[in-house]
């Protein structure tokens, strides 16, 4: 059974009890955190053992709530557990910017990341079984049930119950995270003191790497409300902002971990029943001040420059269908990924990485290590289909994973560790090939994907 943290101190009552006139009862509340939007039993089903014991299960197999993303990258990522199930994503589209690439050729572009969200878009991405809802690293959601059964001498008499949504959102350029809070669904039945249950709302930043950073918070937060309060006030906001000069190496890389709490006192005479943690959700915000991404001297204002993202693994989508720009690198991944044994250079144990959050890709910047990719890769196009395999110029060796990842074909050469010929090469159309290099170097500057091991992303194949 998980319950939340009775708040510290017991506020005055703004509205009567409705436990009646029987002093001498043990009037008590249990408390329980489900997934946003589940099914939550009705008063009538709670007064069986069954139906009691049912929702303690539900709430047993929930995740904790101090969990992350199962997609967070970076520190945040070794700081508490991921979630056991993948994030909401926005709904798959096999056909989203394929005629633009197709008009646009080898100078094709990948599309803007999303940086608003609406309240609906985030009900609708955690749907009854998610914690979070990534829809791109600009805008992401979480949130939670918080269902309390009102019980006297050990017997269900009311049920009350609210939602809790976070939605994450940051502009374009900016080092500014908003956090939408959205509080609704509020229900009771039967006799509850829901009414005047103090309702604490608060977030902390517990950890930061480096230590010791320092963040300027502004917005509306509501602090202690009433559930009568929160019901009429519904949404409130707060923003974080981290000040350049605070991070570590070149890039000013600044990582952090997010975490509202929510905490409540059932009005006297009525107690809290085993109370547990009351951490809802986790976010991994990450600001950056990287030279080679956009902002990096803040037009000017040194105070500015960088931006925030949130430490999740985006995607980069390729289409194989006809008429795409870039379809030639499309098709040469989808091999890779579905019948690895048939791409060259030969390796019985092959498995491309870029398919799952667990073995994501990793951003190269260094220009001696790229170029020792390529040349890996040409070497090998050269040895199966020889040194005149561009036929005039009409093709080029595409690999995958990409010269410009530490994954790339001459990685062996740089890790010890790293598995010889664990990537593909296939001779495409030249002008496919630019196309999917230029969605990519495009899909690195606007998702801000910065070198190294503490970001990544994944790679789609759309057909």
């Amino acid at each position: 059974m998980l319950a939340v943290t009775a708040a510290a101190a017991v506020l005055p009552m703004t509205a009567p009890s409705t436990a009646g006139a029987d002093t001498t009862a043990d009037l008590r509340v249990e408390s329980y955190v489900l997934p946003a939007g589940a099914a939550i039993p009705s008063l009538e089903e709670l007064h069986s053992a069954e139906g009691r014991e049912r929702l303690r299960r539900a709430a047993t197999a929930a995740e904790p709530g101090a969990a992350l993303a199962q997609e967070t990258v970076g520190p945040a990522a070794s700081s508490a557990p991921l979630s056991r199930r993948p994030s909401g994503s926005p709904p798959a589209d096999a056909t989203t910017g394929i005629q633009q690439r197709a008009a646009m050729g080898p100078t094709a572009t990948a599309p803007e990341p999303a940086r608003t969200m609406t309240y609906d878009e985030c009900v609708k991405g955690l749907g009854s079984d998610k914690k979070f809802y990534v829809k791109s690293r600009f805008a992401v959601c979480n949130g939670a049930s918080f269902l309390q059964t009102w019980t006297r001498n050990g017997q269900p008499v009311g049920t009350s119950m609210f939602n809790v949504r976070a939605v994450g959102t940051i502009a374009q350029n900016s080092r500014t995270i908003t956090f939408q809070y959205y509080f609704t669904d509020f229900t009771t039945a039967g006799t509850t003191g829901a009414p005047a249950m103090p309702i604490t709302t608060k977030a902390d930043i517990p950890q930061s790497w480096p230590s010791g950073a320092r963040y300027t918070r502004g917005g509306t937060m509501p602090g202690t409300k009433t559930f009568t309060q929160l019901k009429a006030q519904r949404t409130f906001k707060e923003t974080v902002t981290a000040k350049p000069g605070q991070g570590s190496g070149s890039a000013d890389l600044l990582f952090a971990v997010y975490e509202p709490a929510i905490s409540y006192t059932p009005p006297a005479p009525w107690k809290l029943s085993g109370a547990l943690g009351g951490k809802l959700f986790m976010l991994a915000p990450r600001w950056d001040a990287a030279s080679y991404l956009a902002n990096s001297t803040g037009g000017g204002t040194p105070a500015k420059k960088g931006a925030a993202t949130f430490s999740y693994v985006p995607t980069l989508t390729y289409s194989a269908k006809a008429g795409a720009a870039e379809r030639g690198v499309a098709q040469h991944i989808s091999t890779a990924f579905t019948v690895p044994q048939d791409t060259k250079p030969y390796m019985s144990a092959k498995k491309v990485p870029g398919q799952s959050a667990k073995d994501p890709l990793h951003r190269l910047v260094n220009k001696t290590r790229k170029d020792d990719n390529r040349k890996a890769a040409v070497k090998q196009c050269k040895r199966y289909w020889g040194a005149k395999y561009t036929q005039g110029g009409k093709l080029e060796c595409d690999e995958y994973p990409f010269a410009t990842t530490y994954e790339g074909a001459a990685e062996a050469d740089h890790d010890s560790e790293a598995k010889k010929f664990n990537f593909s090469v296939k001779p495409i159309p030249a002008a496919e090939n630019l196309a999917g290099g230029n969605i990519l170097r495009s899909f690195y500057a606007k998702n801000r994907i910065i070198d190294g091991m503490d970001d990544g992303f994944l790679v789609k194949i759309r057909s």
